[in-house]
């Protein structure tokens, strides 16, 4: 079921235009990155959702399951959404325990609740143990995810997340990485990032945005199939610069790419099987010392790089 869709999505400030007619949906129980590099308009977006800007035209349109009123759009978009900013503001005098009971209570739960809810998710982001410590004295990481444990207490249907790991050391971002990673049983999750990594670890879905525009969406294997093209790459011990260039003549051999130096080397292919039997060949029949040879389809980044560019 579709818990939120984006219509011809616009956001302008001043003479600029941040989002320029993103359109996307989000079905319940998905977790999905939106993707792009800085100022392609993810954060903007993101506050949109999350009711924090109105946008300049567009439509967001939520649905409720609520007896009676399943399928029709909901006005009061508050109690459905969580929201971690990328740089989210704690009381540092403030214990752990205390900012959640407080964060509940905005939420309007009852007093016994929002203490009861704020224990529970202590527990569930690794802070019970230190509930009653100032946030002023929490790691980056512990503050990141008392973050998204207040973006929680009221049990949001879609939880958003702008750029949750990119302030953290290693061991933070994994921490944080696999806390989303347990939390996406329960609850739809939207998180931008530039780190293509987390989101072909992470995600069923990406949005990829670029210049305020939705450049492709989809899940991975139906971006893979649009974007995806075979490509061999070739590390040598010396340059492969007079290969290169006879291997521009060859029929399955699309288009070459070789790093500064001539000793890396990208070909995207019209047939695998017919390219790596060939290069092989040329390449024993040559004597070139290969370090690396792989055959196989084209990565998230390329594919990301594609969409925008494209």
């Amino acid at each position: 079921m579709t818990l939120v869709r984006v219509e011809r999505l616009v956001k302008r400030f001043g003479s600029g235009t941040a989002v320029d007619g993103a359109s996307f949906s989000i079905e319940e129980g998905r977790c999905v990155a939106l993707l792009g590099p800085n100022g392609a308009g993810k954060t903007t977006t993101l506050k949109m959702l999350a009711g924090l800007l109105e946008p300049t035209e567009g439509d967001i349109v939520f649905r409720t399951e609520e007896p009676g009123n399943e399928g029709r759009p909901v006005r009061d978009i508050r109690r459905l959404i969580g929201f971690l900013p990328q740089y989210p503001a704690f009381f540092p005098w403030m214990s752990g325990r205390e900012y959640l009971t407080f964060s509940g209570r905005l939420a309007r739960l009852p007093k016994t609740e929002a203490k009861r809810r704020a224990e529970e998710l202590l527990a569930t982001v690794g802070l019970a143990e230190a509930a009653g410590r100032r946030i002023g004295g929490y790691s980056g990481g512990m503050k990141q995810r008392l973050g998204i444990a207040q973006a929680l207490v009221h049990r949001p249907k879609l939880l958003l997340l702008d750029e949750p790991v990119s302030a953290l050391d290693p061991i933070g971002r994994r921490e944080v990485l696999d806390m989303i990673g347990r939390i996406r049983r329960e609850t739809t999750v939207l998180f931008s990032t530039h780190v293509l990594h987390d989101a072909e670890d992470m995600c069923d879905d990406i949005i990829m945005m670029s210049k305020g525009k939705v450049a492709a969406a989809g899940t991975l294997e139906e971006i893979g199939r649009r974007f995806s093209e075979p490509v061999i790459r070739i590390r040598a011990e010396t340059p492969l610069n007079e290969s290169v260039e006879r291997w521009r003549t060859f029929a399955s051999v699309r288009s070459i790419e070789a790093e500064p130096g001539g000793r890396d080397v990208r070909l995207t292919v019209a047939d695998l099987a017919e390219a790596r039997a060939a290069l092989w060949r040329d390449l024993g029949e040559r004597g070139v010392p290969v370090v690396r040879f792989e055959a196989g389809r084209t990565t998230l980044e390329e594919l990301f790089l594609k969409a925008v560019s494209g």
